[in-house]
């Protein structure tokens, strides 16, 4: 693609569909003033769309030929480049450089996905939306009800933080080279402040993650170190449930109790 070989090591695909372009970029719908952010613009196929409706973006590009291409083709005035891996920045110093909240879009790569949505969590209060590009099964377990197959500790976790939506698919085809999976747009909103529950972040989290270590296993079994049988059943909830079923508020009330 135009002089450039996709690397494996970076997961990339470089998208290049104008149809596919032209919509990811009405989604996200740029303004002037909006401090926007790229995780790995590769080509600059959304970079070029977004600087000219916003007038100025922030890129992180963790590969060095693709960051040279970027300097050469844009100015310091349209695009501020961070060339580093986007798992290994310090998120919250970088949101509070500037009082702005964050637009952050990003075609994100298969295989450190996950993590990086789970990175961006503690910044979820200076931003205003995410709009990112993934594997569809990630994003149908980001967006997966309880009980569903997909539904899972990524399910909990950000829709405990954001309203998520799917928004559409990204076949193989608008794609160079074309990936093995289907791909697609989401939607983050972050929830406000006053709307969250009153819990512990980190608590929250140790509770989720516990629930869904063995999914076979009974909330019973699966919370016993950090609660007992009572302590389940005055947060309303099954302890032969097992953590699949439960809504995000159930995990809620969980994390809000103490074992004796």
């Amino acid at each position: 693609m135009q002089g450039h070989r996709a690397r494996k090591r970076f997961s990339q695909n470089f998208l290049h569909d104008a149809h596919y372009i032209e919509r990811i970029v009405a989604a996200v719908d740029p303004r002037p003033g909006d401090r926007l952010l790229e995780i790995g613009p590769g080509l600059a196929a959304i970079t070029a769309p977004l600087v000219a409706r916003a007038r100025h973006v922030t890129c992180i590009e963790i590969d060095r030929d693709l960051a040279a291409r970027l300097r050469e083709r844009f100015t310091a005035d349209a695009l501020t480049l961070i060339e580093a891996d986007a798992l290994a920045l310090d998120w919250p110093a970088l949101a509070a450089a500037d009082p702005r909240p964050l637009r952050i879009v990003g075609n994100l790569p298969y295989h450190i996905s996950t993590p990086l949505l789970f990175a961006l969590l503690p910044i979820a209060g200076r931003v205003r939306d995410q709009h990112f590009m993934l594997q569809k099964e990630v994003v149908d377990r980001m967006a997966a009800a309880p009980g569903s197959d997909d539904y899972g500790r990524l399910s909990v976790m950000l829709q405990w933080r954001y309203v998520v939506t799917r928004l559409f698919v990204v076949p193989a085809g608008a794609f160079s080279p074309p990936p093995q999976v289907q791909s697609a747009i989401v939607r983050l909103l972050p929830r406000p402040a006053n709307a969250l529950p009153q819990v512990d972040a980190q608590r929250f989290a140790q509770v989720v993650a516990a629930a869904f270590g063995q999914r076979r296993k009974t909330l019973r079994n699966a919370l016993a170190p950090l609660l007992d049988e009572a302590a389940i059943r005055a947060a309303g909830v099954d302890p032969g449930a097992r953590g699949e079923t439960l809504a995000v508020d159930d995990f809620v009330r969980l994390a809000q109790q103490r074992a004796d």
